[in-house]
């Protein structure tokens, strides 16, 4: 038993390790060029700023105000969605001018206006988006189906990226659907095994599909490069970014794009052995996305959107079983790499509270929508950080006076000693901009640690 506390003793210590060297590389800025000294200092106050909420340390400053901005910067500067998404150069000057007029402590990027024209390259299937199925001035949506058959999950399991190429890809995008002939490409053995899996890619309507990949990559290069400029230029000014990495909870992965809701319901019921194995295949990649992307920005926050684990959408016995183990062991495998986990905990999680609690201290984030914050405060308080949870509902509708009185009782409830962070309870579209400077002012006037 001593033999394996020290084991955890010393897994726990290297994470703390590496934790504080990705902040030590958020922190340092590396690369940023600063647009004066006073840009790099409130640059730095800002990355300690969060540092510190996340570690639930209380220091002398105020609590950290990072709204969970959508659309909301192409709102405010009178493009349309459709613009956001074809022209680059007003996306820029869009996300420039939301985080320059209101001042956040951290921003979200560009990423949530994906480029139309790499869509339409690949015929992409999976969304609407504007000029596709959607008015110019309304956000794209999801289409669910099931993008994966009942009887695939074999093939899920046992080759994960081959599913993807020669199965899913055909279903998502309709450029790609001749990847459906392809071999798969672990025949490729010895010599006398390898000239026939090459055939397909001597097929004409393959090598139409893969010169559509390479137009695809030319678009996405494209607005790879405003979304670095745009980046830099904020970061620059002394503005962090509030992510850095993005992943997602096995059970989602499999249930919001694959299987669909309705799949993965009925597969609970009918396969549930099939959907646990599935599950545990799906993890390891769920980690590596969250690596991979967070230690490429030199970041430690991943971003994760939790779509289908709130209350009232799985019952607590299929939350226990379904949800939790395989979304824990994510988050225990990018906090071993030093990342920190901002878990989006979409809907209510307030049957949730007691399970979640079982992580280490000071190395998740907790935003929650419509979750009782003081019984948050209680159960997480000492282990996690919490932000949230300002209502889309009053955001949207509320005068900038009730949004500042929710704030100033929210804070004190939640932002007692320390770790929580002021945010929307859900991704902000079209508010009134008064009502986003309620939001923000309300952690400066009364964020204050006492």
């Amino acid at each position: 038993m001593l033999g394996i506390k020290n084991d955890k003793e010393e897994k726990q210590m290297k994470s703390e390790e590496r934790q504080e060297q990705m902040f030590s590389s958020w922190l340092a800025g590396q690369g940023i060029e600063f647009a004066s000294p006073e840009a790099e200092k409130s640059y730095k106050e800002r990355v300690m700023r969060l540092k510190d909420a996340i570690q639930l340390r209380k220091v002398p400053d105020r609590v950290p105000v990072c709204p969970i901005t959508g659309l909301f910067p192409v709102y405010y500067s009178g493009i349309t969605v459709q613009d956001a998404m074809y022209d680059y150069d007003k996306a820029a000057v869009a996300w420039k001018k939301y985080v320059l007029d209101f001042e956040p402590d951290a921003y979200l990027g560009t990423a949530f206006v994906p480029p139309g024209r790499f869509f339409e390259i690949l015929d992409y299937k999976l969304y609407r988006w504007p000029g596709h199925g959607v008015p110019p001035d309304i956000s794209y949506q999801c289409l669910e189906a099931e993008y994966m058959k009942a009887d695939e999950y074999d093939a899920l399991i046992h080759d994960p990226s081959d599913f993807w190429v020669r199965l899913y890809f055909p279903r998502i995008f309709g450029a790609l659907k001749p990847f459906e002939k392809l071999a798969p490409l672990t025949d490729v053995l010895e010599i006398v095994m390898t000239c026939g899996s090459f055939i397909p890619f001597g097929f004409p309507e393959v090598q139409a599909a893969f010169k559509a990949v390479f137009e695809a990559g030319d678009e996405v290069l494209r607005w790879a490069s405003m979304v670095r400029a745009v980046d830099q230029a904020l970061q620059g000014q002394g503005f962090p970014a509030f992510f850095g990495g993005v992943g997602k909870a096995p059970f989602d992965i499999i249930g919001d794009t694959l299987r669909g809701t309705h799949g993965i319901i009925i597969d609970m019921y009918r396969q549930p052995e099939k959907l646990l194995e599935a599950l545990e295949a799906v993890a390891p990649l769920a980690i590596r996305m969250g690596v991979s992307s967070a230690k490429a920005a030199g970041h430690p926050l991943v971003f994760m959107p939790l779509h289908k684990g709130a209350d009232g959408f799985l019952s607590g016995k299929q939350f226990k079983t379904f949800y939790w183990p395989t979304l824990r062991k994510v988050i225990i495998g990018l906090i071993e790499e030093g990342l920190v986990p901002f878990l989006f905990a979409e809907g209510g999680y307030n049957s949730r509270l007691e399970v979640i609690r079982d992580l280490p201290r000071g190395t998740t984030v907790w935003l929650f929508d419509q979750t009782d914050m003081a019984k948050a405060k209680e159960i997480l308080g000492d282990i996690a950080c919490i932000a949230g949870n300002v209502p889309i509902t009053l955001l949207t509708f509320g005068t900038p006076e009730e949004i500042k009185d929710y704030c100033k009782q929210l804070i004190k409830t939640a932002g007692k000693d320390g770790g929580f962070i002021l945010s929307s309870g859900a991704v902000i579209d079209d508010i009134k901009p008064e009502n986003m400077r309620a939001l923000i002012e309300s952690a400066k006037e009364f964020g204050t640690y006492y």
